[in-house]
């Protein structure tokens, strides 16, 4: 399977994420260094507003990869047309190279929706004070619900409870390249320290000289710095400057352990919309994923995912997937989607088939990127076709640029391994294809033994094999 990464633009407006009501049991983080003072929120907008006489009318605005790395996008599927509303039946819409950043995009809607907003309260509290007047001789009885009814649905194990908890630990990033462009992305408190974790696609505009902030729910604002990303596994680290002294990093889960029919809940900052809490449950686990940008230079990340129905979309990369007791069992990363999605932007939403990479990887990952700034992979040391195919991952008869296809004295040379084998099994997983494959030696670490079944002149064979190791994604 392929899809897209999935990423938003960055908002023009405002600079932070609304500030949302504040929860007894949500921790606020420290205070924020100077000069980084969050936006004021905007005020609610009334449902239903009488158009004022007056009033204008807001402006439109306008061949062969290594079992390990670096393989190249896979020729196919292809990724589509990237979200971009054009022709093509693309997986995913997600994280697309957005537009230069706008600086005053939104400037005319925002006031156009302020002075409706005005006018509108003006309306309703003297059409509410005429009916008050006109119905005070009249009698009405209503009935206040107890607040036992209230508070049974926060008790602990509830979404509610949950969110609230999980809520104070997650932050909207904002990442831009030295030429303007960039993009919002999420990411989630993993230590004490100030490190955040998030998907590489969504800090890679700020990798070479760009700027990069993160912003908490309570409106606190933090430069960043990227201090490791792993374009492979499409997971990212990033430490904020001067962090505050109480963070509250989000407890880890077992990926391992996760069920299919587990609850699911997904947090992050869809088509910029920060903090939005979504629910559904694990739709299937193991399911091979290989996305990418969609744009013809881009390489693929590949996942053994875990694939979920709750609602995620351009934004919600890099956010923490949680189980039903608000630990962390994956990073949200990718999502498949069809066509356009007709929000007006070419991009892409949740159709409800989300996909984000198991924690017990991502936790590796990112402890590598913190100790050394650099990724390791997993490797057999055998070129793989990333052809579709049902029938297995075959190795083919070269390698990268013209090298070896079984690299000499590597793992599977050692287990006896050739060009034309065609690998349908490691452990128990079934191997359909080579993305497939890439996917599951991922999930391992250098070292680890797996057991290799392949069909050699239609016998089945089965061998052991240590993987092997490669040091960053170059």
């Amino acid at each position: 399977m392929s899809t897209e990464n999935e990423g938003n633009a960055v908002p023009p407006a405002p600079s932070a994420p609304p500030v949302p009501m504040a929860s007894p049991t949500a921790s606020p983080q420290g205070p924020a260094p100077a000069g980084n003072a969050p936006t004021a929120p905007l005020p609610p907008v009334p449902q239903e507003a009488p158009a004022a006489p007056t009033a204008s009318a807001a402006p439109e605005h306008g061949p062969a990869p290594d079992g390990s790395w670096p393989p190249p996008p896979p020729v196919t599927p292809a990724y589509g047309d990237g979200g971009a509303g054009g022709p093509g039946t693309g997986w995913g819409a997600s994280y697309q190279q957005p537009a230069p950043k706008p600086r005053s995009g939104r400037g005319g809607l925002v006031a156009a929706v302020l002075v409706a907003a005005l006018v509108a309260g003006g309306l309703g509290g003297g059409l509410g004070y005429t009916l008050a007047k006109d119905q005070d001789d009249r009698g009405s009885t209503t009935v206040s619900a107890s607040d036992s009814a209230t508070q049974v649905k926060r008790a602990p194990g509830t979404i509610a409870n949950v969110a609230a908890k999980a809520l104070p630990s997650t932050v909207t990033i904002e990442a831009e390249s030295d030429n303007g462009e960039g993009g919002t992305g999420t990411g989630f408190v993993f230590d004490t320290q100030g490190h955040i974790v998030t998907n590489n696609h969504v800090v890679a505009d700020a990798v070479d000289g760009g700027k990069l902030s993160a912003t908490f729910p309570n409106g606190k604002k933090y430069d960043a710095e990227v201090v490791g990303h792993a374009q492979g596994y499409d997971v990212a680290v990033i430490k904020l400057k001067n962090a505050p002294s109480d963070l509250k990093p989000l407890a880890l889960g077992d990926s391992d352990k996760v069920a299919v029919g587990d609850e699911t809940i997904a947090i992050g900052a869809p088509f910029g919309l920060s903090n939005t809490v979504t629910t559904g449950i694990i739709s299937a686990k193991n399911r091979p994923v290989a996305s990418s940008d969609g744009s013809s230079a881009s390489k693929a990340s590949y996942m053994s995912a875990l694939q979920t129905d709750a609602s995620i979309n351009p934004g919600n990369s890099g956010g923490p997937l949680l189980d039903a007791s608000g630990a962390v069992i994956g990073i949200n990363s990718a999502i498949q989607s069809s066509g356009s999605g007709g929000f007006g932007t070419g991009q892409s939403g949740s159709i409800g088939l989300g996909f984000a990479i198991p924690i017990n990887q991502a936790k590796y990952v990112a402890q590598q990127l913190i100790k050394t700034g650099k990724p390791v992979y997993a490797k057999i040391g055998a070129s793989v076709s990333l052809e579709d195919s049902t029938d297995g991952a075959q190795i083919t008869d070269q390698g990268t640029g013209g090298s070896a296809a079984v690299e000499a004295g590597g793992p599977a040379d050692r287990a006896g391994l050739k060009p034309g084998d065609v690998i349908t099994k490691l452990d128990d997983h079934v191997i359909d294809s080579g993305p497939t494959l890439i996917g599951e030696i991922w999930t391992h670490k250098p070292g680890d033994k797996v057991t290799i079944t392949y069909k050699r002149g239609g016998q089945e064979h089965t061998v052991e094999l240590t993987l092997g190791s490669r040091e960053g994604d170059n």
